[in-house]
């Protein structure tokens, strides 16, 4: 079997688990739905009576809703993959087979990269719809390559998770723990104007930053974008090297 094979063979197995898990592919495109949905339509549209948080024209959030699906989706499968696989030894069957640790690794990747740009298009299209944010629809396909290298930035860090996590609801407590931070503090619902002068600095360590930054630009501003998607790939082969490696041949 060659390596092809037994990549597009874990992903369809994947694909598979994910579609019996109905109350988690459910919440993977409602949690997001109902956060357009609440900070979308509900709380900009007040901020922007009173002045507020939401004062940034809507088309400025829409990296922001994109960030959350690219980062809480792989962030939260992969790390329980990794758990649920060690809980169950599967690890141990795995390292009697052909596939490697990258090659399992890139196989739950693509799945999750399929999961995510479902997800990240439906998001994308309520956003235009319920708050008027003007998009460029010529972006599209560089939009989708960095949901694609942000997904694969987080898959990486999730391997990592579940590894060093003791069990699944210790990957879902670290998860929620660096993901709520980042979702807000990379340059994505609050604007760096917004924060402390002393801060600004540490916001650039996030990679989800430099996922908003060439969204944001290629999206909607039209500004420069390459450097920033540059470092987004950059991090993203450093941490699917860091998860691959993560990954245990046994446990």
């Amino acid at each position: 079997m060659t390596r092809r094979a037994r990549v597009v063979a874990e992903a369809v197995a994947g694909w598979r688990a994910f579609r019996r898990r109905r109350t988690a592919m459910f919440f993977t495109f409602a949690f997001p739905v109902l956060l357009v949905v609440i900070f979308g339509a509900l709380v900009t549209t007040s901020a922007g009576a009173s002045g507020g948080l939401f004062t940034e024209p809507p088309a400025y959030y829409v990296p922001g809703y994109l960030a959350v699906v690219v980062l809480f989706t792989p962030l939260t499968r992969v790390g329980s993959s990794v758990a649920r696989h060690r809980a169950g030894n599967r690890f141990e069957k795995l390292a009697t087979t052909p596939l490697t640790r990258g090659e399992w690794l890139a196989a739950h990747t693509a799945v999750n990269a399929v999961v995510v740009g479902a997800a990240s298009a439906l998001v994308l299209a309520l956003v235009v719809g319920l708050t008027g944010a003007s998009v460029a629809l010529a972006a599209m396909p560089a939009v989708a390559a960095l949901v694609v290298v942000a997904v694969v930035v987080f898959c990486g860090i999730g391997a990592v998770l579940g590894r060093v996590a003791e069990s699944r609801d210790g990957v879902v407590a670290a998860s929620n723990a660096i993901a709520v931070p980042l979702v807000f503090l990379s340059e994505t619902f609050v604007p760096p104007s917004l924060l402390p002068a002393w801060f600004r600095p540490v916001v650039s360590l996030s990679p989800l930053t430099y996922f908003s930054r060439a969204v944001r630009a290629v999206a909607v501003t039209g500004d420069p974008w390459v450097v920033d998607a540059v470092v987004l790939v950059v991090v993203a082969a450093a941490a699917f090297a860091a998860g691959a490696v993560a990954i245990p041949h046994t446990d």
